[in-house]
């Protein structure tokens, strides 16, 4: 198998057009069986085509930079059962190694011209976990994400600015590097998370109803857009936020200071829960995907739906209305999909069918 030094010595010769033709077949493969992997080789292919005939004094300076960025941007997802350990956080050093395995291998002054006018391109930035797979990468800062399914995350490329902003669509977990004077802050659904050094988990996909923000170390400060920060909702370790996303959106006041774990909910707010901090990191509910595990707790087999459709990039179609209402407690993890509808139809009867991605549940025919 490939070593990451191998793939990226494969990588520098294409890019520089010294593959054989069996060495581009091999990398070819390698790309076809790693999402992340390909999305970092169009990153490098795309910047390298973009100033190829560059006449541009190269400015090793923003070369750097930029080099950075990418290597930054370019971490190849880890077995989701190993993100949230924290020894495998990579080294600036071994992130290096490879920008010069790079370096090394491509002839000088083209590659130095491709990087330095990368500040022309658009400054936003965007990190995808697809359907049926979940990613981690490293942010220009140090500070690690994972992605959950079908989630996206935007964000400047050089984090220049005095604060670190970036914008969720879908479920991501931060782990995010203290700076003192550059808060970081999360932008979702109505909402805005507001943290220094801090380990949370956020649940905003566009279907659903909710906004979930699950705090694990550090703080928390949640506002509705255009709120001041005397109207923050705070929350310490071990609590979770739940926030209906059209209570983000009213004119009224919605937040007040939080100091205290009530499990309840505030009219027409938002609900603070504690979580079961007993329980170890990889058996807790709202952080199984990252070990995973898929866990649902009395969801309909609508909101499942579109879970399951996430998790395993399918595309599930309710053919009566009485079957969306039907519900379920439990999780899958090395189940395939078959599997997974195999149980579920053990623990709640119904009737499917599968046609190619496709999955068509309907109520139990009655005989």
């Amino acid at each position: 198998m490939d070593t990451p030094g191998q793939i990226w010595h494969l990588i520098a010769k294409t890019l520089n057009g010294e593959a054989s033709r069996q060495e581009q077949e091999e990398l070819s493969l390698i790309l076809r069986e790693d999402e992340a992997l390909q999305q970092q080789y169009d990153v490098l292919t795309r910047i390298w085509s973009e100033k190829e005939n560059s006449l541009e004094t190269p400015n090793n300076e923003d070369a750097r930079n930029s080099i950075s960025r990418i290597i930054n941007k370019a971490v190849v997802e880890a077995p989701v059962a190993e993100l949230h350990s924290p020894v495998k956080r990579i080294s600036s050093k071994r992130l290096w190694y490879s920008a010069a395995a790079i370096l090394i291998l491509v002839s000088g002054s083209l590659f130095w011209k491709a990087l330095s006018g990368r500040s022309e391109s658009p400054k936003q930035e965007a990190l995808e976990a697809r359907k049926g797979s979940r990613t981690r990468s490293l942010l220009p800062d140090g500070t690690t994400v994972w992605l959950n399914a079908g989630s996206k995350l935007y964000y400047d490329h050089n984090f220049s600015e005095k604060t670190r902003e970036v914008r969720l669509e879908g479920e991501a977990f931060f782990d995010v590097v203290k700076q003192v004077d550059r808060p970081f802050i999360v932008h979702t659904s109505g909402i805005d998370i507001k943290v220094l050094g801090t380990a949370f988990n956020v649940k905003s996909y566009p279907e659903d109803k909710n906004v979930e923000t699950t705090l694990y170390r550090g703080l928390v400060q949640v506002f509705r857009h255009e709120e001041t920060s005397s109207k923050a909702i705070e929350l310490k370790p071990n609590q979770k936020l739940i926030l209906a996303k059209e209570a983000a959106k009213e004119t009224d006041d919605l937040s007040q200071e939080i100091k205290s774990i009530p499990t309840k909910a505030l009219p027409a707010t938002f609900i603070i829960a504690p979580i079961d901090s007993t329980k170890k990191e990889n058996e807790r509910f709202e952080t199984a995907w990252l070990y995973s595990r898929l866990e649902f707790r009395g969801d309909s087999f609508e909101e499942l739906s579109r879970k399951l459709e996430r998790w395993y990039n399918v595309t599930i179609v309710f053919t009566d209305e009485e079957v969306k209402h039907l519900n379920f407690n439990g999780s899958f993890e090395k189940e395939t999909i078959t599997q997974a509808f195999v149980a579920l139809k053990t623990a709640v009867p119904f009737d499917y069918e599968t046609k190619g991605n496709e999955i068509f549940v309907s109520s139990k025919t009655r005989r």
